[in-house]
């Protein structure tokens, strides 16, 4: 399992509607797609979405392309693929940040891992707890008609549970908008909003507030990554769960939010904490903390989001669902068979590695060009 061939590719995938959130709209999602092959000619794959530059967080697929180029692959080639904690501390050390560059690198080594052995990646986590994760869908739709015909349409689908992008407009706006699409779906189908670090602490207040007679399970990170104390203040004054993202990158992240308390929830991503050993250690200190856990996305391919699954399989925390929806808002991919929906919820990976077969002419459609 000697690493041989590292390639790093960037491509651009168009979202099938404009992805309205507070900090940018999106009309494509941008893309590094690593591939490892081992002297033996076995290949893994791995991935790292980016919502339009530097914006989520401090990367791109620009840096994280340059990262990988300059810094990771010329030392990842010639080492064992199946020492993955010990490629990850080292790689954290060579790296230094730049979580993104290193989840993509980490997942491809996973899915070599799950390859050679025969096994899919939630085996060698320990084994899956569920069959499948329920599935939340993001409405950020511009206009207010068409986010209640989006939401009717997902309805008739099967879909029971939606979250809505808030804080790119006055309170007063998310407030009507939520009325509508409760109103349009009912009282038996899941809502839940995330700001994106959107709102100050007396906005998020007074929107939740405002938010709160319409059965919200949870709002998602209403203040800046930084402000805990926000976070663990706002959670204590309102009756609807608060839950951390941006927030929440590292166990050390999970730790310090746990001890300020009024979270209730922790979204995991494995782009944010570098990878599945990271996510997960995330997932173990929200149990011990007596946390919920919520598998979130970057709007990833069917690559990406199968490495998202495997997390969601198998860590016992993740009672909240997911947000892998992202097949099914881009409008291409880069695997064989997509992963699987039905009945409102995304369905187990039990093939080797990751799960899905990376179709390479599909890569290079959507590689980009300059």
């Amino acid at each position: 399992m000697i690493i041989g061939d590292v390639r790093v590719i960037r491509a651009d995938i168009p979202v099938a509607r404009p992805h309205a959130m507070s900090f940018t709209t999106l009309e494509a999602v941008n893309f590094v797609f690593v591939r490892l092959e081992t002297r033996d000619g076995l290949v893994g794959w791995g991935e790292a979405a980016c919502l339009g530059g530097p914006t989520w967080s401090e990367e791109s697929a620009e840096s994280v392309a340059a990262t990988l180029e300059r810094y990771v692959a010329p030392w990842l080639r010639g080492r064992d693929a199946t020492g993955i904690e010990a490629l990850r501390i080292e790689m954290a050390r060579r790296v230094q940040g730049n979580p993104f560059a290193r989840a993509a690198v980490e997942m491809a080594l996973w899915d070599l891992a799950g390859r050679a052995l025969g096994v899919p990646v939630h085996r060698l986590l320990g084994g899956r707890v569920r069959d499948r994760v329920p599935l939340s869908w993001s409405l950020a739709v511009a206009s207010p008609d068409a986010e209640v015909a989006e939401a009717r349409a997902r309805v008739a689908l099967g879909h029971r549970i939606f979250k809505l992008k808030t804080a790119a407009h006055p309170v007063a706006r998310d407030v009507e908008r939520v009325r509508r699409i409760r109103e349009a779906v009912g009282p038996d189908v899941a809502l839940r909003v995330d700001a994106n670090q959107g709102w100050d602490r007396p906005t998020a207040l007074r929107a939740i507030r405002a938010l709160e007679p319409y059965g919200l399970d949870f709002v998602e990170q209403p203040v800046a990554r930084w402000d805990l104390e926000g976070l663990a203040h706002i959670g204590r004054s309102v009756a609807v769960p608060i839950m951390a993202d941006e927030s929440c990158f590292t166990p050390q992240d999970a730790l310090a939010i746990a001890r300020a308390g009024g979270v209730s929830i922790l979204a995991l991503k494995l782009t944010k904490s570098a990878g599945i050993l990271g996510a997960l250690a995330v997932a173990r200190v929200a149990e011990a903390a007596g946390l919920g856990c919520y598998v979130g996305c970057m709007i990833e391919t069917s690559l990406g989001t199968a490495a998202y699954l495997q997390v969601a399989l198998a860590a016992a925390p993740v009672t909240w669902g997911c947000e892998l929806f992202g097949p099914l808002l881009l409008r291409g991919d880069v695997v064989r068979q997509p992963v699987r929906y039905a009945d409102g919820a995304i369905l187990a990976l039990d093939g080797p590695g990751l799960g899905v077969e990376v179709d390479e002419t599909f890569v290079k459609e959507w590689t980009r060009r300059a």
